[in-house]
């Protein structure tokens, strides 16, 4: 299933998030360079760029469709539907069926597509039945609207649940070596062959810290802490696609560049050693 969403050999995605102004809120102060972060990365060769109809909100979504349309053959682009937003910083969910068909129909008004590769349901709504929320995914899915459909900062009983009511190909959890809450859940995709989607791969910069916690392993590799970071996530599990964000086109090419570092059973443990160090003050912060 990994392998019919994502065809190509490379695993590091792009998340759009950063693309935005503070607090995820409204444009950058470069709109001009965040379309061009977009472009750079499609030539890099990365074949997932992920969204949300959250993230400015609609900004990314725009940009990505004034950057990149018309869209190349083989680029799977993901968005996500369910958060509404009060402000910088701020999100709540809202899972009805209504609002759930708007979200996906202005989607793909933004982005200029018939279909969307991969839908998200951003978060599961407590305050209506999960069955209405992914019942009218399944029917846009049926419409031809929606090509896959995934579900964010999920457990594994939640996955259990969505995947007796629509055929789950992805799930997007919080997910670094400074923050491995989510295990069993990587375990239960790992086993079911479902892509995790891990955000905050860098845990939101601090494991890409120049004078962080893995600098000196990353010496050793002669590599950055980014790098070093983000090939932990690839070699912690097949299904694994990572989607770090950046503004820098610097930064991206640094971060595809994790894909060339090869790690030992070793330097894994290592890693995640010297990685918990940050792990107190992550917990519980961000959004996906």
């Amino acid at each position: 299933m990994t392998s019919q969403l994502f065809s190509s050999g490379r695993r590091i995605g792009f998340g759009s998030m950063q693309l935005t102004g503070p607090g995820h809120w409204a444009a950058p102060d470069n709109p001009d360079q965040a379309m061009q972060v977009l472009r750079d990365a499609v030539d890099a060769g990365v074949t997932h760029i992920d969204t949300a109809d959250a993230y400015g909100p609609f900004t990314a979504e725009k940009y990505i469709r004034k950057a990149l349309h018309p869209y190349r053959d083989g680029l799977v682009i993901a968005t996500k539907g369910g958060l509404t937003r009060q402000g910088p910083d701020r999100w709540a969910p809202c899972g009805r069926p209504e609002y759930l068909r708007q979200c996906v129909e202005m989607s793909l008004r933004r982005l200029q597509v018939e279909r969307i590769d991969l839908y998200y349901l951003h978060r599961i709504d407590p305050a209506v039945a999960m069955e209405d929320q992914l019942a009218v995914l399944r029917d846009m899915q049926v419409e031809g609207k929606i090509h896959h459909i995934g579900l964010s900062k999920v457990d594994v009983g939640q996955i259990r649940k969505a995947s007796e009511l629509v055929d789950v190909v992805a799930v997007q959890n919080k997910y670094s070596a400074s923050n491995r809450l989510f295990e069993e859940v990587l375990r239960y995709c790992d086993d079911a062959g479902i892509a995790f989607v891990p955000y905050a791969p860098l845990a939101s910069g601090r494991l890409a810290e120049p004078h962080g916690v893995l600098r000196g392993l990353a010496t050793q590799y002669d590599a950055t802490p980014a790098q070093l970071a983000l090939a932990w996530l690839l070699h912690r599990s097949p299904v694994m696609m990572p989607i770090p964000g950046t503004s820098s086109s610097a930064r991206l090419h640094e971060n595809l560049a994790a894909h060339q570092i090869d790690l030992t059973r070793e330097d894994m443990a290592a890693i995640e050693e010297a990685a918990t160090k940050t792990a107190r003050s992550e917990v519980g912060r961000g959004q996906g």
